[in-house]
């Protein structure tokens, strides 16, 4: 009897093991993991609704590290290790998270580096599917919506946006923007203003700044022609009747015709025709 309880429960080990090795392998495939990345453990918290994936590298591995500013290009062996945590996507309904030893490698000049990973995303505790889903929900609703839904932090996500929205104005090309629009918004009480500008036929903000006067048209027009725009191929310029604008534009856009636009022309009338029959 002994001995039949025994080769029981030494049978339900080694499908225990063969088990765990097969969600690990599953896994893997999922997350895209290549060597010399594995997952070293899995641990599912059904209460905290929680999965944490462990994922560790191979003892001996080398990694490559290319710095184009530092004029470093190589694969070196890990000289140390950083834990660090990265919020991925949901696995079902429970909040999944990747965890692993981030090796750090020392070139020839001693210092120490720590390499890229290929789930990391841009900012610090997103992966890169992660991001993305964010950067998915926040063309569609507000941060603050989307902190509550995904229950990340909203700090971090307006971070990760930064980064984002920083790496695409650097390749923005505004040569060909010659129709703009502009118009001031409040974004918060008080009279605290910004004016947004928009090319008015690719139907995109390409500038926002602080403010309302004049000077606004002045930090335009340094921005368009960092990105490779002129602001004498400026022909048109859509805005409501501020004197700040008028004046802006006639002294910075030279060569733009101002439109206003149709809705303040129409409240200017009805005012008229309003103050006229009193």
């Amino acid at each position: 009897m002994i001995y039949s309880l025994f080769h029981h429960l030494r049978k339900s080990i080694i499908i225990n093991e063969g088990w765990n090795e097969m969600m690990k392998e599953l896994f893997e495939k999922a997350l895209g993991l290549s060597k010399p990345w594995f997952i070293d453990s899995l641990k599912f918290d059904a209460e905290n609704r929680r999965l944490d994936i462990h994922i560790d590298f191979e003892v001996g591995s080398k990694f490559e590290y290319i710095s184009e500013e530092e004029n470093i290009s190589g694969k070196f062996g890990v000289y140390d290790t950083v834990e660090k945590t990265w919020r991925h996507l949901n696995f079902f309904q429970h909040e999944c998270y990747l965890n692993c030893r981030v090796p750090r490698v020392k070139p020839e000049d001693d210092k120490v580096r720590q390499i890229d990973l290929p789930w990391a995303g841009k900012s610090n505790g997103f992966t890169l599917l992660f991001e993305a889903l964010l950067m998915q929900l926040c063309c569609e609703m507000p941060v603050n919506a989307v902190s509550r839904l995904t229950n990340a932090d909203d700090n971090k996500i307006w971070r990760m946006l930064q980064c984002y929205v920083e790496e695409a104005r650097e390749h923005e090309d505004f040569s060909k923007v010659t129709k703009i629009g502009l118009d001031e918004t409040s974004k918060k009480k008080h009279h605290d203003y910004v004016t947004l500008f928009v090319d008015l036929e690719q139907r995109k903000t390409v500038y926002v700044t602080e403010g309302k006067d004049h000077t606004t048209i002045e930090r335009f027009t340094e921005v368009l022609e960092e990105h490779r725009g002129k602001k004498e191929n400026i022909t048109d310029a859509s805005c409501d009747m501020p004197p700040a604008f008028i004046k802006g534009i006639g002294k910075n856009l030279k060569n733009a015709k101002v439109t206003f636009d149709k809705f303040h022309l129409v409240k200017i009338i009805n005012s008229a025709v309003a103050d006229v029959r009193k």
